[in-house]
Parts: C-alpha cells; sequence; structure tokens
C-alpha cells in the first residue's frame, strides 16, 4: 500500500526555541446524462406494484435507507454463509430475517472504485474511477445520494478510511459527509489513516436520533475493520489469535449492534430498509495473494449481500449470481421510483421476493496493478457459472465444480473462451480510460517545462506473458516483505528489501515510493527526494507523488526546488489537499510566511475535516512568535479531530515556553499516547522531566526516544541521550 504521507508536523525538540523547518504536517470522464429530475418528478409515497410477476412486490416510498459497507469483507467470513468460527450475531439476524445472496460479486477489488460501483449502479469504465489514487468521482454521475436527496431525504455518510476521502469526489447529495478519520496520524506508513467502526457507529447514531422526527433518512455506514493489518481489539484479539482476520471481522459486526438493535428490534417507528456489504473481499494467501489489489479470483470478489425489510420481504436465500451495480436499481425499486435504463445493474426487489430473474452477467476489473507497477490490466468477466479472466495467459473457471479455481479450463476449452472474450468486449465497448489524467493541458506543459515526461504513466499498447501478474507474484511477495520489515522495526532490512525490488523493476513507480519513504524515515532525506523524484517521473499525473516529493524536497532543505516542483498541480483547478500542505510547508520553510498561511487557508476550505492544515498554520504563528494565535489554532485543529497528537505536542512547546511545565507536560504524554512513535516529543519529556529533577521518570521516556528516533537525523540528541543514560543507571 502506498504511503500517503511521509513526516507529519514535528515540533522543535528545543522547548525553549521556535519549531523548525520539520515541525509542519505532510501528508501523507465518459458517462451519461444525469437522472435525477426523472426520479424526482415522481410522487414521494409510492406503495404500488407494477410487477408482471405473479409473486406480489411490495413498496414502500417513505421508509429509511441504511447502506452498510464493511470494506475487505469475504463471504465465507460471515456466519450466515456458513463460517462457524466468526462471531457475527448481528450479520446473522439480518441474513436470517432478510434475504440473503450467496453469489454476490464485486467488480472491482479495491475501496474507492467499489463503492462508486455501489453507489452509482454503473461500472467502472463508465464512472472512470479506477483505483483509490489518481481518480476522482465525476460530478455528472448521480448516486443512491443524489437521488434520494432530490426525493426530500436526509442524507449522510460516515466512512473509517482514507480512500473514502471527501477529496475523491463522493460526497454530492449527502447532507453531511463525515470522514473524521485521523487525517493527522502520523508514521502511518504501509497503512491508511482509519477510524474505528465503533466511533463511526456512534456517528452515524447521532445523526439518526437528531432528526428522528424529520423526513426520512439514507445513511450510508462504512466500517474498516477487516482491513489488513488485522489488528483486532479485546476480546476478539485473544478469541481469534490464530485468525486476526477473522477477529477483525467479528469487531466490525460487533461494532454494528448499536446501529442495527433498534431496527431489528422494531423498535423505530418507520420501517428502514437494510444492505450489508462488503466491499470486495481478502485472499488470505490464496494464488499466492496475501491481501488484495492484484488478482480477481472469488477471495476477493465474492462478498457478502444481505437485504433486509420484513415489512417486503420474507426470509429465503437466493443462489442467482448478483452484483454491486444491483444496489441502487434495487432501492429505488424499492421506494417505486423508475430505474433509468443508463445504469448497468438491475433491480433485485423481484427475486428477493420469490420470482425468478433472467441470467445478467458480471463485468469486474483489477487495474491497480496496472495502474501503479505497470503490469498487465486484469478485466474478465462472469457468466453463470463460468468465469473467463483476460490476461496476457488468459484464465476460465467453472465456479459450479471450481470454487476454488484451481483448473484452468482455458487451454481446453479455447471456444468458450473466445465467446466470453467477445461478451467482455461488448460489455467494455464504452471503456476509453483506465489512466489516472487529473492535470490540465496547462499543468501537464508546466510539467514538461519541469523535465517530467510521461513514462510508466501511459498504458503499453501490447502485454505479453512477462507483464501478467501471475509471472510477477514474486514481485508482490517481496513487496509485501518489504511492509512487513517496516512494521516488525527493522528499517535497514526494509530498505535493504526496497531497493533489491527497484533493482528487479526500476520503472515501477510504487517501489520507488516505499524506497523513498524508507529513506526519509532513515533521515536521509535527499535521496529521499531523488528517489521520489524518479517516482514523479514516471507518473507526472499523481498528485500523492507530488505531495511527497514536496515534502521530501523541504525535509532535505531544498525549499525552492520544492516550491518549483509543486507549482503547477497548486495551480489546477482542483489540487490535492496533500499537495497543498506540502506547498504550504516549503513556503514557510522557505520564509515565504504570509503566502504558506493563504495556501493552509486553501488546503482547509478543500478539506474542512482534515486538521493538518491549522496545526501548520499554527506552527507558523509559533515561528513568527505568535504563541496566542499559534494555541489558538493548535485548539481549533483538536476540536476537528481529538487525535491529533501533533497539536499536543504544539501546545505543549507552548506551555513549557511560558514555563507551564505541568500543562506542558499534560500535553506532551497525550500526545505519545496517540503517537508512541513521536520521537521528538519523547525528547521533549524526557528533557523537561530532568530539568525538573525527576530523572527516574524521564528514563523510559529517552529509552523509548533511542528506539524510534532515526540515528541519521539525530545523531547529537541520541549521543547526548546514550551518555545520559549510561551515566545515570536506574
Amino acid at each position: 500500500m502506498i504511503p500517503k504521507d511521509a513526516k507529519d508536523t514535528k515540533a522543535t525538540k528545543d522547548t525553549k526555541g521556535r519549531p523548525c523547518a520539520g515541525s509542519f504536517g505532510i501528508v501523507s470522464f465518459p458517462s451519461f446524462v444525469s437522472f435525477v429530475s426523472l426520479v424526482s418528478s415522481v410522487s414521494f409515497a409510492i406503495a404500488c406494484t407494477t410487477s408482471s410477476n405473479a409473486t406480489r412486490v411490495r413498496r414502500d416510498g417513505s421508509q429509511n435507507v441504511l447502506l452498510i459497507t464493511i470494506d475487505t469483507l469475504r463471504a465465507d467470513a460471515v456466519g450466515a454463509y456458513g463460517n462457524r468460527s466468526v462471531a457475527t450475531p448481528w450479520m446473522d439476524r439480518l441474513a436470517a430475517g432478510g434475504v440473503r445472496f450467496t453469489a454476490a460479486h464485486a467488480s472491482t477489488v479495491v475501496t474507492l472504485p467499489s463503492h462508486a460501483n455501489i453507489l452509482s449502479g454503473v461500472y467502472p469504465f463508465r464512472h472512470g474511477v479506477r483505483e483509490n489514487a489518481g481518480f476522482r468521482f465525476p460530478s455528472n454521475v448521480d448516486t443512491i445520494a443524489t437521488v434520494l436527496k432530490a426525493r426530500g431525504y436526509r442524507t449522510a455518510a460516515f466512512v473509517s478510511a482514507f480512500p473514502l476521502d471527501a477529496r475523491f469526489g463522493l460526497t454530492r447529495g449527502f447532507d453531511r459527509y463525515d470522514d473524521r478519520f485521523g487525517k493527522g496520524e502520523t508514521h502511518a506508513a504501509f497503512r491508511v489513516p482509519e477510524r474505528r467502526g465503533t466511533d463511526t457507529v456512534a456517528a452515524a447514531l447521532a445523526w439518526i436520533r437528531a432528526g428522528a422526527d424529520q423526513p426520512p433518512w439514507f445513511a450510508w455506514v462504512h466500517l474498516y475493520e477487516p482491513h489488513f493489518p488485522y489488528l483486532p481489539p479485546e476480546p476478539y484479539a485473544s478469541r481469534f489469535s490464530d485468525s486476526p482476520y477473522l477477529g477483525e471481522v467479528s469487531a466490525a459486526d460487533a461494532a454494528l449492534g448499536p446501529l442495527l438493535q433498534p431496527i431489528l428490534g422494531a423498535r423505530d417507528t418507520r420501517e428502514t430498509l437494510v444492505i450489508v456489504t462488503g466491499d470486495h473481499g481478502e485472499s488470505l494467501g490464496e494464488h499466492g495473494e496475501m491481501t488484495h489489489g492484484l488478482f480477481a479470483y472469488e477471495g476477493t470478489l465474492h462478498i457478502p449481500l444481505i437485504v433486509y425489510q420484513p415489512h417486503l420481504f420474507e426470509p429465503r436465500t437466493i443462489e442467482e449470481p448478483v452484483r454491486h451495480v444491483d444496489i441502487l436499481p434495487t432501492i429505488l425499486d424499492a421506494l417505486g421510483a423508475p430505474i433509468p435504463s443508463a445504469l448497468d445493474g438491475r433491480s433485485l426487489l423481484a427475486l428477493a421476493s420469490g420470482s425468478a430473474g433472467g441470467p445478467a452477467a458480471t463485468y469486474f476489473e483489477s487495474l491497480s496493478a496496472s495502474i501503479n507497477r505497470g503490469w498487465a490490466p486484469l478485466h474478465g468477466v462472469a457468466r453463470g457459472s463460468m468465469k473467463y479472466i483476460d490476461l496476457p495467459i488468459p484464465e476460465l473457471y467453472n465456479l459450479a465444480s471450481d470454487p476454488s479455481e484451481s483448473h484452468d479450463l482455458a487451454p481446453s476449452r479455447p471456444g468458450e473462451v473466445r465467446e466470453l472474450q467477445r461478451l467482455l468486449a461488448v460489455l467494455r465497448t464504452d471503456d476509453r480510460r483506465s489512466r489516472p489524467e487529473r492535470e490540465s493541458a496547462a499543468t501537464r506543459e508546466q510539467l514538461r517545462s519541469l523535465g517530467y515526461v510521461t513514462g510508466a504513466s501511459t498504458a503499453k499498447d501490447h502485454y505479453t506473458e512477462a507483464d501478467d501478474p501471475k509471472r510477477l507474484i514474486h514481485i508482490d511477495r517481496a513487496i509485501d516483505e518489504v511492509v512487513a520489515q517496516y512494521q516488525r522495526g527493522d528499517l535497514p532490512g526494509a530498505i535493504a528489501s526496497a531497493e533489491r525490488v527497484v533493482q528487479q523493476r526500476p520503472d515501477m513507480p510504487l517501489s520507488l515510493v516505499h524506497l523513498a519513504f524508507l529513506y526519509n524515515e532513515a533521515g536521509n532525506h535527499r535521496r529521499a527526494a531523488n528517489v521520489i523524484g524518479r517516482a514523479l517521473a514516471l507518473n507526472p499525473a499523481a498528485e500523492d507523488v507530488a505531495a511527497l516529493a514536496g515534502a521530501y524536497l523541504t525535509e532535505s532543505g531544498q525549499f525552492d526546488e520544492a516550491i518549483a516542483r509543486l507549482s503547477p498541480y497548486v495551480r489546477s483547478a482542483e489540487p490535492d489537499v496533500d499537495v497543498l500542505i506540502a506547498y504550504g510547508v516549503a513556503l514557510a520553510s522557505a520564509g515565504r510566511r504570509r503566502e504558506a498561511l493563504d495556501v493552509f487557508n486553501r488546503a482547509r476550505a478543500a478539506d474542512p475535516g482534515n486538521g493538518l492544515p491549522l496545526i501548520n498554520a499554527a506552527t507558523v504563528y509559533l515561528m513568527a512568535g505568535e504563541r496566542d494565535r499559534a494555541a489558538a489554532a493548535f485548539t481549533e485543529a483538536l476540536a476537528i479531530d481529538p487525535t491529533l497528537a501533533r497539536a499536543h505536542n504544539g501546545l505543549g512547546v507552548i506551555e513549557a515556553e511560558q514555563r507551564n511545565y505541568r500543562q506542558a507536560l499534560e500535553h506532551w504524554r497525550r500526545a505519545v499516547e496517540l503517537d508512541p512513535r513521536d520521537f521528538e516529543t519523547l525528547f521533549n519529556i524526557g528533557d523537561l522531566l530532568i530539568r525538573l529533577g525527576r530523572s527516574s521518570e524521564a528514563r523510559p521516556y529517552w529509552q523509548k526516544y533511542l528506539e524510534t528516533a532515526p540515528p541519521a537525523l539525530e545523531a547529537r540528541d541520541r549521543d547526548r541521550v546514550r551518555r545520559w543514560l549510561a551515566s545515570n543507571p536506574p
């Protein structure tokens, strides 16, 4: 997973001085005509049926709608789908009282595109979102939120992780888009910022209850728990010590309890249509893939889908294949609203009501490795039990007789391969672009003037068997090992492994981003800046890489170069928030403080739920000696996100400068609770405690400082700490 941030804000270790440059927080379409006008013209309360099926199909135009998406949730990880080890009582109760689809499939295997499919009812080649980074959902494609908003619904989304950040365009139609998931987290390499499912559910419940006497609502609640790394809370950590993935699934289910209890207990005055699904699954080592995003086997495509509304449906199990793109038309049909013909999905209402349905082909793709690594793109189609995977080495499976996809039938059944290839070609008729291309023509020209010539960002015209992900799985495993070594605390080992990956695939932007991050973590900022520059040259459209390039240049003291590199991106119509933050830090580090504050204000306006721009503005004020304004900005940042360790760090610096040592220690201790690897705060605490004559209290903080501070960056202070510890034995 590409790191979104390098180093976040840093407060100076000299509590009597001013913050240094490193104190800043640096983060890490073809379509169709809008159909809102069509839907909004329909009467609000509809409870009729126009179905020609023999089974009566019920509808309710005044019901609430609750969509729950659980990240990385395999179908076979849920009790109702046959897992006897996991603890999923809430989903099991929904399935027992609702409609359980046993053959539901995602069309993509990463978070943002999959949710775009769910919310829009169209395939990714129509809405254009093909990966987690580098794409934004277009403003001319309607979603569940825009449609229900037009029908008078209150609408809100509560998401738990960075891939669904507001910046990626899914906010349109929502009265409230709550993405408060700790955007200022530090040391988040190979992880994305996230929040606990219990916190996300609590926010959703508060919103629902606040409008109990208002019009019906649509709420989308997204939980991230089953996503790697698997770190379930107790009691699930102990109970599932041999299977932490199932521990996280169990924790996610438990988090849903307060949200589902009023619905299952029939305590709500208005009926609620509940839909629960996973955005994609998890390979868990099948076919050599440990997580997801590379292949498109059943471990990552087969997901649970449960629809619950006892006043509309009797409990039943549906074995017919269904898709994520069917969710939007099903919701519209359940409300009695017309279903636009432009959708790729179909309503499942008749199926859920007991009628037979016709067969529907399922399109799927996995493009992350193509976009980020230059490997062959993966597209595919399933029809009935036959599944075709289109790669340089094509694959064909009969899922009815071979659900584990162990026996490739492509060599022995060329006729079926050709037939499914033709079907896939028809489905992809409108597929125009799968590469991120956010920058304008003017921006591209400015990038070329800076020496950025597009390399791997342009797809090849032809891929060979050497580009097939199956032939490159050893590279994927090597990348996994880099991540594992870093997370185990073996930074030198991770760097050595990342260097070997780069040697094997020097044209792979992802491996260069990883190596640059690791160099920067080790304090080798100039080397990090050089390597990230190579990654950006391969893919100039990658704004997340551009932000890292600016950050590393700034940390290496190359302020003017950072400003020059980032300027073309900042001048685009909708610059990325991380780019703005990195640009503002570079300006402030170059002494251009007023300009920096203006840029941080732009970042705040672009992402009001992000506290990093406020922290950086506070740092600028602190550099100028404006303590009151700095304290106000740090405090405002904490009001947005109480988990921002850097805000507490900054407030601790201010209190220490004013000799309010008790308050300083309170803030700093809170900071290291939030971020135990914040070595500069660890230094600050130890240093202040020693000066206060509390050496025994200082020792553990300075011991932890030695464990976390990068030697190349902190050589002098590390030597001082080692000498003090040696001369002051416990």
